[in-house]
């Protein structure tokens, strides 16, 4: 298909894929005929057209499911098998980049020994997996080895973006426990928690997804003894994974006490420096006081050191407290 119109607007791509001599091998469709002069093992359909819909009705007597069933079934229904032999299942694709974290929603079916997907965008996942299947012989050697390396490559990438928050909380652990920190910096460093904090949630829920797709693919009884050693490999993988994420949560949860302590410790001395001012300055406070009464009978307001002798003896009330303080030690950080 053509890569945009004159407005500069993608259109929607069908892409099939044929296994010639183990390898896939990617043939772009730009009309019925295209399809039917191929053999797919695995047909995508990115964002497909109403047209493009009616190809699939037409060649491979499915019914693609709109954007809104694909991603408002309850997750007891994402997986399921139709009377007429087709299994439908609806699994959760990561998506991270520096600016956001979200999951894509992947509608996939299995008919007679081939592979229907349907997702609205790209995703590094199946650009991964075209890849290797075209570098790799016998990487897929059929339709449900395409769906199992999907979802296997899906939970590498889950990996991967758990090894990188290691590395940031890394980062985090060096400036939380390394010298004094300032509210800024921590300011700086509960953002940054709460954004790894967030994206871990986000990870270990599409693990989850990935475990029950997988469950079921090995529950229908549809796969051979190596695609099902493949599975509880993969499955194997995503219980090592679930560790690692639970790991994560008390690092995190460790680093935001951590965190939140300093801030309180830092809050603490301000309040300790307003409880030493506040206490040093209650005696001269109490002589200007004293000295302030309108009694007619005050010894000191006719003598004529009284206002000198005050001035000295509130100065001597402020600097005795200070001493005292400073010799216990109180007005160090």
């Amino acid at each position: 298909m053509s890569d945009g119109t004159a407005t500069g607007i993608v259109r929607a791509m069908i892409t099939a894929f044929e296994l010639n001599h183990g390898r896939l091998q990617q043939v772009t469709v730009e009309s019925l005929e295209d399809l039917q002069h191929c053999h797919p093992v695995w047909v995508d359909f990115e964002s497909p057209t109403e047209e493009e819909r009616e190809w699939a009705k037409v060649q491979f007597s499915i019914v693609l499911p709109e954007a809104d069933e694909v991603d408002d079934l309850e997750a007891s229904a994402r997986f399921f098998e139709e009377e007429n032999g087709e299994l439908h299942i609806r699994s959760d694709f990561f998506q991270h980049t520096d600016e956001d974290s979200n999951t894509m929603r992947v509608a996939f079916i299995l008919k007679n020994g081939m592979l229907f997907s349907l997702r609205r965008d790209e995703l590094a996942q199946f650009r991964l997996l075209r890849l290797r299947a075209r570098r790799q012989p016998y990487y897929v050697r059929d339709e449900k080895d395409v769906l199992l390396q999907l979802l296997d490559i899906d939970v590498e990438y889950s990996a991967d973006i758990i090894e990188g928050i290691y590395d940031r909380l890394d980062n985090f652990s060096k400036q939380v426990l390394g010298s004094e920190m300032s509210d800024d910096t921590a300011g700086v460093v509960l953002s940054g928690i709460a954004v790894e904090e967030d994206l871990n949630g986000r990870i270990r829920r599409n693990l989850m997804d990935t475990r029950r797709a997988v469950s079921f693919l090995m529950r229908v009884k549809l796969l051979n003894d190596h695609q099902n050693d493949e599975g509880r490999q993969i499955l194997r993988d995503i219980d090592s994974l679930d560790g690692h994420t639970g790991f994560v949560f008390d690092k995190l949860n460790f680093l935001m006490d951590a965190t939140v302590g300093f801030i309180n410790i830092n809050q603490n001395r301000i309040i300790k420096i307003f409880s030493v001012a506040s206490v040093a300055m209650l005696p001269p406070t109490l002589i200007a006081s004293i000295y302030g009464m309108n009694f007619r009978f005050l010894p000191e307001l006719d003598w004529e050191y009284g206002y000198p002798f005050s001035l000295a003896l509130m100065a001597v009330s402020i600097t005795v407290p200070f001493w005292y303080f400073h010799k216990k030690g109180w007005l160090k950080k």
